[in-house]
């Protein structure tokens, strides 16, 4: 007995130390995937969080971009709050907003139900469609400058040959508003169009064939039966119309310059952080009106999704309640 409790203990002893090398295998295993992803993760967070970090730490600061930072706390968030400049450049944004985004939203769900039907060319259509979105914004603010221009304009000589007067797209504040709007609805209605078309395409046909038969006209089986199904990409495209449209910048700044035109009429968000940023030197109030931009893209984006999804809410409670 005493001569083998030894060996017994020793074999004890000799199981945990073999534990840790298979754990250590079967961890170095993974290796090879853990290396595959580690650049994207890496690249995030040099380009990704650090900015993100350092843009908190730059709104605690008074800085010109050249001497020594100053720290002054919570001075520049306190000042944002007060700043009329910085509220009325919310208001412009959010007019804008509405006024590309309802008749940008409901003219792609008129062209994606037609490119859904019977039509003919539907990929020449398609790509004639989505080629504004990746055209030039540069290019394409230029281009419209030309348009809109209130004396030599090719939209008031069009408007000259029906005897409509000349408007002023470039000096009335909501005229100016107006041909922003115009712009994005140019550019930003084929994208929504195509993603209108993809959630329509992915719809169950049995249920338009059944609503068929039930005699449902066109207007009743869209307005019954495709908007309800397609909610959830409606969601998506206000969502990301909200998130876009709240970071209006290459538009505003090419078509009217650094100012936002007369009286600051199309004066957004960005623009309004980029001239406190980059021309006027004062990096660290321009962190903070970044950070004051943050929060009111993610406040109206809740909003947006909360007003989209209260129907179905509703009609999810109606329907508990009836069983």
């Amino acid at each position: 007995m005493t001569a083998i409790l030894p060996a017994e203990t020793a074999g004890v002893r000799r199981a945990p130390a073999r534990q840790p090398a298979h754990g250590r295998r079967k961890r170095w295993r993974y290796l090879p995937q853990y290396l595959a992803v580690a650049p994207f993760f890496v690249l995030f967070a040099i380009f990704g969080v650090y900015p993100v970090l350092y843009s908190l730490y730059l709104a605690l600061q008074r800085w010109d971009g050249v001497g020594p930072m100053k720290f002054v706390g919570l001075e520049n968030f306190a000042f944002l709050l007060s700043d009329t400049t910085f509220w009325d450049s919310i208001g412009n944004t959010l007019i804008i907003w509405v006024m590309s985004t309802v008749p940008m939203t409901a003219l792609a769900l008129l062209i994606a139900v037609g490119l859904n039907s019977s039509v003919r060319y539907k990929g020449l259509l398609r790509v004639a469609y989505f080629l504004p979105n990746v055209t030039s914004i540069v290019a394409m603010s230029l281009v419209f400058g030309s348009i809109f221009s209130d004396e030599f304009g090719i939209l008031n000589w069009f408007l000259g040959l029906f005897g409509i007067g000349t408007v002023d797209w470039l000096s009335d504040p909501w005229a100016i508003r107006g041909a922003i709007s115009i712009m994005i609805i140019w550019r930003w209605t084929g994208y929504n169009a195509i993603i209108f078309l993809a959630g329509l395409q992915a719809l169950p046909p049995d249920v338009f064939e059944a609503a068929r038969i039930d005699g449902a006209g066109p207007v009743q089986t869209f307005f019954r039966i495709t908007l309800p199904l397609l909610r959830p990409v409606l969601l998506f495209s206000v969502v990301m119309s909200a998130i876009n449209g709240l970071q209006i910048f290459t538009e505003s700044q090419v078509l009217l310059g650094n100012r936002g035109g007369p009286a600051g009429a199309g004066m957004t968000m960005v623009l309004y952080f980029y001239n406190t940023a980059f021309a006027d030197n004062d990096f660290g109030y321009g962190a903070a009106i970044a950070w004051g931009i943050f929060v009111v893209v993610v406040l109206f984006s809740i909003l947006n999704w909360r007003l989209v999804m209260r129907p179905e809410r509703g009609q999810v409670q109606t329907k508990g309640a009836g069983r």
